[in-house]
């Protein structure tokens, strides 16, 4: 279910400068919305004088002209037809005799919040869910958010609030969720500017949005003596808390250089590989993704492309360890893209 309350502009109370004579110069803040009618007055509390009821209007300082998009006709009152963004800015109004400074309105032209497109995710399970969200379209004014998170619609405790970070005000953190719930948990996020707000829900399940981040340090290395193997290995995301607890499972793809189509094999449990049947001198690139192992949630982004070749013959870097295994490893020059 979606709220939305709109409001077609604001007016705040005004604030003062000073000009050169020492009068003060009213200045009002006024929000108007983006292509609708915007109707700004000539406050005219300094000029106890005029008398006359036609006033100058001015726009950033340059005198304003009438036309399809302006209409005063020398009124204290000035509309703006369709409003685009370029209008916003300071107007001011004028005795057109004396040149005195009247009132001026900052107008700030935007949008109400009209759409949130909301995702969650957990790449630290169980210990934090990530939530972000878009506006749709973007407001081009000054947007707040708050964000509460329960246990069901009706959930026995109040609402929490999810924890917006500084560093991305679109996303809050929750780190106090129980796992296998039998409800899902209900995010509420409020859009707020001053046109209006809108409220939105998002429901999910913890289990459900399970997805951890690309795994880290992937390497090819030659095998000893080994024409067409390659050896892969890699370590699981930083993010991911409890690997030994929550264990990931990965997938590995890999194809020759020139080829379009990747191969891919597993997955698997341990966080190494020997890939088998490659062509000998040819150049392979390799990456690998993760998922938690019971197969809950999704899977991870893949990792970056690392790219080696298998050993080639006269190949000096090759060595043995102390029980002559052949699958010692020697690594190939390899390229993160």
């Amino acid at each position: 279910m979606i709220w939305i309350i709109t409001f077609t502009a604001i007016l705040l109370l005004p604030s003062y400068e000073f000009s050169e004579d020492k009068e003060a110069i009213p200045i009002f803040h006024q929000f108007g919305q983006l292509g609708k009618e915007v109707i700004l007055h000539c406050h005219m509390y300094i000029c106890t004088y005029c008398t006359f009821p036609y006033v100058e209007w001015r726009f950033n300082g340059r005198k304003i002209e009438n036309s399809d998009y302006v209409n005063f006709n020398g009124s204290r009152h000035l509309t703006l037809a369709h409003p685009k963004k370029h209008h916003s800015g300071n107007y001011s109004c004028h005795c057109p005799h004396s040149n005195k400074t009247l009132s001026l309105t900052e107008l700030q032209l935007g949008l109400p919040p009209e759409k949130l497109h909301i995702q969650c995710w957990s790449s630290s399970y169980p210990k934090n869910v990530n939530c972000t969200w878009d506006l749709q379209p973007d407001t081009n004014l000054h947007t707040t958010f708050l964000t509460t998170y329960r246990l069901g619609l009706m959930g026995p405790k109040p609402p929490e609030k999810c924890m917006q970070l500084e560093k991305n005000p679109n996303s809050c953190l929750i780190s106090n969720f129980q796992m296998f719930e039998e409800f899902p948990y209900l995010l509420n996020v409020t859009a707020l500017n001053q046109l209006g707000s809108i409220t939105q829900l998002h429901y999910f399940f913890t289990e459900n949005i399970i997805r951890p981040d690309p795994p880290v340090n992937v390497s090819i290395s030659s095998v000893c003596r080994e024409s067409k193997k390659l050896y892969v290995q890699w370590q699981p995301p930083s993010s991911w808390p409890y690997p030994e607890i929550f264990p990931l499972k990965y997938k590995v793809r890999y194809r020759k250089a020139g080829y379009k189509f990747f191969t891919m094999v597993g997955p698997y449990e341990q966080t190494s590989l020997v890939l088998t049947g490659i062509r000998p001198g040819s150049t392979v690139y390799v990456q690998v993704a993760a998922k938690e192992i019971t197969d809950l949630g999704h899977s991870s982004d893949w990792s970056e492309v690392v790219a080696g070749h298998p050993w080639k013959p006269f190949d000096f870097t090759c060595f043995s360890n102390q029980s002559g295994d052949n699958y010692t490893m020697a690594p190939s020059a390899s390229k993160t893209f």
